[in-house]
């Protein structure tokens, strides 16, 4: 049995993190999407009332004429990377997950293992890891070919050096490629970079090169799919956009962090991850008439609406964006933009999780969370979605 603990919340005290904290059975972890899409599960959360089970597809129900459905157009790239640090003679397996681009030709980097790196190692990275003892050593599970690997042959390889080292393995990697012809090398030479608690009970193939993509996504830069957007299909979006709902395009990229639970003791002392969001001028200004005529602002994921609350006015005015957002919303913040909400279910002590109690009220979403483990909604990337209402409507 799932132990949700529910215990008054209190505002005006410091907020720890074992308030967001739950159990979750493993097998509830969903490795794969079901099919279609959008006959995913959908479990329907008012501000008050009964919770109703329904299925994504349902969402046409719960729409009104008017409404503006917010998506997130990003697009997840080849993030993973494996290869090996070359130093001088000596050679050893390396993995990389690329978390965000600093500039043309520089990336920050998750890497294992990443503390024998030094600043000036080389790394080449291959289309597929030539299998050597160290290689194994280093990642046992990695799935290696020579084929593509010759062992000096640089034309062959995804070249960067170590430029710096920063805390709890994030590495900043100088590539030799820059621009275009680096993001082309990076989708050829690496994979898409599944989930944690994905990729550590299979390893990614070809179904996820179209699972783990949005049918909307198109600017190339996320690292994490924004997976409430993943339940949409052509036909359902077509059936929205008939009864007179608008769809409107926002882009965050999805960093590494959206997976990280939150390690320090009280939220106050949690240091946000850094996101590139954007909303130009003409959404911004149809989101607001939209607004104006009476419509709600329904989010599809939580990427859309942070991307919403971090372009919004104290006044609730939508305003053009184009720059980093770390965002943190905890319960007690006052939402400016966002109506309701379509998300998946999240991880515990998550700064995702924290988001979605301050939607819709922390004992209403651990009602919510207990109601899910219970009847058996499947969470995460490729799990069911829930429809969150604001509390405060």
């Amino acid at each position: 049995m799932a132990r949700l603990a529910c215990r008054p919340f209190d505002r005006a005290t410091n907020m720890r993190v074992d308030l967001f904290d739950f159990e979750l059975p493993q097998d509830r972890i969903a490795l794969r999407p079901v099919e279609p899409r959008d006959g995913a599960r959908m479990l329907v959360v008012p501000p008050s009332g009964s919770l109703e089970d329904r299925i994504v597809r349902d969402l046409l129900s719960y729409l009104r004429p008017g409404d503006a459905l917010v998506i997130n157009d990003t697009r997840v790239i080849h993030a993973r990377l494996s290869g090996k640090r070359i130093r001088g003679e000596l050679s050893a397996g390396v993995e990389a997950t690329l978390i965000e681009r600093l500039d043309a030709s520089r990336w920050r980097a998750l890497m294992r293992p990443a503390k024998k790196l030094v600043v000036g190692d080389e790394i080449r990275f291959f289309r597929h890891c030539e299998r050597s003892e160290a290689i194994e050593s280093a990642n046992p599970t990695l799935d290696c070919s020579v084929a593509d690997a010759p062992r000096n042959d640089e034309a062959a390889s995804l070249v960067a050096h170590v430029e710096a080292k920063g805390a709890e393995g994030e590495i900043t990697l100088s590539f030799a490629l820059s621009g275009p012809a680096l993001d082309a090398a990076i989708e050829a030479f690496g994979e898409m970079p599944l989930p944690p608690y994905i990729a550590g009970k299979r390893a990614a193939d070809e179904r996820d090169e179209t699972d783990y993509q949005t049918v909307f996504a198109r600017e190339a830069g996320a690292v994490a799919a924004p997976t409430a957007g993943l339940h949409f299909t052509p036909a359902l979006l077509s059936k929205i956009e008939a009864m007179g709902v608008t769809l409107h395009r926002v882009t965050l990229h999805v960093g590494a962090g959206t997976f990280l639970p939150v390690k320090a003791d009280d939220t106050d002392a949690h240091k946000m991850h850094g996101e590139f969001a954007r909303i130009d001028a003409n959404t911004a200004q149809a989101l607001n008439a939209a607004r104006s005529k009476g419509g709600r602002i329904v989010a599809v994921g939580t990427t859309a609406l942070r991307t919403l609350e971090s372009a919004a006015s104290e006044e609730g005015q939508i305003l053009p964006y184009a720059a980093r957002t770390s965002i943190f919303i905890t319960p007690g913040y006052k939402f400016r933009a966002t109506d309701m909400l379509l998300t998946n279910f999240h991880l515990p002590r998550s700064t995702l999780f924290m988001l979605v109690c301050a939607f819709c009220g922390v004992e209403r979403m651990k009602a919510a969370y207990a109601h899910a483990i219970a009847n058996g909604y499947r969470f995460y990337s490729y799990g069911d979605a829930s429809l969150l209402y604001r509390a405060d409507r």
